[in-house]
């Protein structure tokens, strides 16, 4: 009883002052918008400049410390950073005279180019395949790679192609290698940030006219996350300008997705709760302060547990998921601070009529007491035990999928939903010429040794001996080293490419005092992946920790948290498993990229806890006015509307990943969507409802509440399976 007595002296303080009413006082909630509207006119135009800043060359996804990094940054002593572009041509049967003729001129022409970073004056070629009667020719193009390298490859590829034309009386050009693979990753990622926007705004819009049923209401939501995103957005602009944070095309997609997805979690959850105090309440300024002051904690708990997981990502090694860390973090962060200060104020300032044609007036009755929540609920406290049980053994069940996931990298070929230019020549080059030409291995080592590393590399499985030389444009020496190139027998991308790598560096090794170092596009797919592996087991166990961490100060218990972690790992693998069979037998693709488990695991159980925090302050609050049993059912049955819409909402947004035409965003869409609404409709109202009513008071161990349970003489015995 003492606690409900000081939870009534709580709310007659808020009544009376409280930091709630600094947001949604008869005056301050007009400071409150204008406020927001200078910040919203200050970071609008900076938003938009995003893009500029984003930097996708290779060291900003690379390991910072990897051997393939530390290369490109040893090559820069022998010439600018550069890709190399590949045209491939090939005609079945032979090429022709006229054939030879025009790929002749375009030779001279290319090598007359020198917009958009090319170095035409280096380019190699035509060289052709070594049949009698050749079939097939290349010409490489090297493009300078600076601070502006990742803008310059599509137009300078557009270049080349104005000179050598398309496929044509049955002559095939393409354009491929590295140059040609990233112009197309470049082209899939061009107006990635208004797709997902476009995108994630028309689900949220339908999500919340469906679940709030009134088309005045939604416009309150939207518009402060999309203030939140803009402000978001130029926050991380200038700190990649002028702090050094690293943003590339991974992270400023994810971001539009996560500020979206908790924005409008966040609001669904504030509503619901301002709506039951407009039911009991005259007043909306008090009916708001009240919902903030009791919806707050957990918005504040969710937003944290987001944000710090995000911070946890910092320890990576990838230079990509440890930048994906603050720029997530920030764009959540800015999110919680618009949904509880300029999400509040608007509903304050538009009144009760907001919510038309469903207005909720004072005393009218609330609905979720008697909706199909509450039946839910009062159905599973027959039988908790039985539930529960049940629904771990069908989720682990699911989660035997996980015999299917292949996250061990992806092709070039295989990382589009459609197949471009360069993996249509890439296929052909394969056909004529050494799979891994056009991206060779980098060697780097002391010039006295060259010759010695020279031999080591010729002579190791793998390697085309006719292709070690030192590439055009680069200088002999440098600094006491020497640079020279070399080209695997199989593709680039593939593991016996990787397998390559490793002997190679075992090879360079073995030379005494040459201090060899093996990169290249190859190797650096190597190292991705040995980091990725390293991130996984470092990164999965730090987050869970914090999560744990979170709940227990949250909670004041040991034993829900802990009950939270396991159904939210349970919920992750039943999540993973059944993507792993859908990306078999459903949509084909190849496999995933190696941190792919990381990525959804850290999004599901970061943003999945939400829900599991707002059904479980709500279960607390109401455990202490009538016992933990009642309660669940309570609590259930108030959050259940609100959680559900949040989760379709949440899954929507992740959804929005698969309007991108490659297979990594849509598998992390697909995967982190299926878990949201694992998490959603079984994992919380039934799972998490099931084990906390056959818990009881014990599940809020070792606060006092577990030995003091204030449940009434007339609340109804607990089911057969109880204590």
């Amino acid at each position: 009883m003492a606690d409900v007595q000081d939870a009534d002296v709580q709310d007659e303080g808020i009544r009376r002052r409280g930091v709630a009413w600094l947001v949604c006082g008869r005056r301050s909630k007009w400071l409150m918008l204008l406020l927001w509207l200078v910040v919203i006119v200050g970071t609008a135009p900076l938003a938009q400049k995003l893009t500029d800043a984003q930097d996708n060359d290779a060291q900003s996804w690379l390991p910072g410390s990897a051997e393939s990094t530390q290369v490109l940054d040893l090559s820069k002593d022998f010439r600018p950073e550069t890709i190399p572009a590949v045209v491939i041509y090939a005609r079945d049967g032979g090429l022709t005279v006229a054939d030879r003729a025009r790929i002749a001129a375009d030779a001279r022409q290319i090598k007359e180019l020198s917009d958009h970073g090319l170095r035409g004056a280096e380019a190699r070629g035509p060289v052709f395949d070594k049949k009698v009667r050749p079939s097939a020719a290349q010409i490489h193009i090297p493009v300078t790679m600076d601070e502006k390298g990742w803008e310059r490859i599509a137009p300078a590829v557009d270049s080349v192609r104005e000179r050598t034309g398309t496929s044509t009386g049955g002559l095939a050009i393409h354009i491929t290698g590295p140059g040609g693979t990233s112009a197309d990753f470049s082209e899939a990622f061009e107006g990635i940030d208004s797709t997902l926007l476009l995108s994630a705004l028309g689900i949220v819009i339908v999500i919340l006219l469906f679940t709030y049923r009134s088309p005045t209401l939604l416009l309150v939501p939207v518009v402060s996350v999309v203030a939140a995103l803009f402000t978001a957005q130029a926050l991380i602009y200038l700190l990649a300008e002028h702090a050094g944070l690293t943003v590339n095309g991974q992270s400023a997609g994810i971001l539009t997705v996560l500020v979206f997805g908790a924005g409008t979690d966040y609001a669904l959850l504030l509503v619901a709760r301002y709506r039951e105090e407009l039911r009991r309440h005259e007043d909306r300024h008090e009916a708001m302060a009240l919902a903030l002051h009791r919806a707050g904690p957990a918005v504040l708990a969710s937003g944290a547990t987001v944000v710090l997981s995000m911070l946890v990502l910092l320890t990576a090694e990838m230079n990509s998921t440890r930048g994906l860390g603050p720029v997530a973090a920030i764009g959540v962060g800015v999110a919680l601070l618009a949904m509880l200060t300029l999400f509040p104020a608007l509903l304050v300032i538009f009144g009760r009529w907001i919510f038309w044609p469903a207005i909720p007036h004072m005393g009218s009755p609330e609905p979720t007491e008697h909706g199909v929540w509450a039946r839910t609920g009062r159905r599973i406290a027959r039988r908790p035990r039985v539930v529960w049980g049940a629904t771990a053994l069908a989720l682990a069940a699911l989660s035997f999928g996980l015999l299917q996931l292949r996250a061990e990298g992806i092709s070039n070929a295989d990382s589009f939903t459609d197949k471009p230019d360069s993996i249509v020549g890439q296929e052909v080059s394969a056909t004529y010429f050494p799979a891994g030409t056009g991206d060779p291995l980098v060697i780097v080592a002391n010039q006295d040794r060259g010759a010695r590393v020279t031999r080591a590399v010729a002579t190791t499985d793998g390697i085309v001996r006719t292709s070690i030389g030192v590439p055009p444009g680069t200088r002999a020496e440098a600094g006491g080293r020497v640079l020279f190139e070399a080209t695997t027998s199989d593709p680039s991308d593939s593991q016996a490419a990787r397998d390559t790598v490793e002997r190679v560096r075992e090879a360079v090794r073995a030379v005494p005092d040459a201090d060899a170092k093996v990169g290249g596009g190859p190797a650096a797919l190597l190292d991705m992946d040995r980091a990725t592996t390293h991130d996984n087991k470092l990164v999965i166990p730090l987050v869970l920790v914090v999560v744990l961490l979170i709940l227990g100060l949250l909670l004041r218990a040991l034993v829900a948290p802990l009950l939270l972690i396991g159904t939210v790992v349970l919920s992750f693998a039943a999540a993973l498993g059944v993507s792993a069979l859908a990306f078999r037998h459903l949509f084909d693709y190849a496999g995933e990229s190696t941190d792919f488990p990381l990525f959804v695991f850290v999004f599901l159980v970061a943003l999945g806890i939400d829900y599991n925090i707002f059904l479980t302050t709500r279960i607390r609050e109401e455990a202490i006015r009538q016992g933990t049993r009642p309660g669940v059912v309570t609590g259930l049955a108030a959050t259940g509307a609100v959680i559900t819409s949040a989760g379709l909402v949440l899954a929507g947004t992740f959804a929005a990943l698969g309007t991108l035409p490659m297979v990594a965003f849509a598998e992390i869409g697909f995967a982190v969507a299926l878990g949201v609404l694992l998490d959603t409709f079984i994992v919380r109202s039934v799972l998490v409802t099931a084990l906390f009513l056959d818990a009881g008071p014990k599940v809020w161990w070792p606060h006092p509440l577990s030995t003091s349970d204030p449940a009434p003489p007339s609340a109804p015995p607990p089911g057969p399976s109880g204590d």
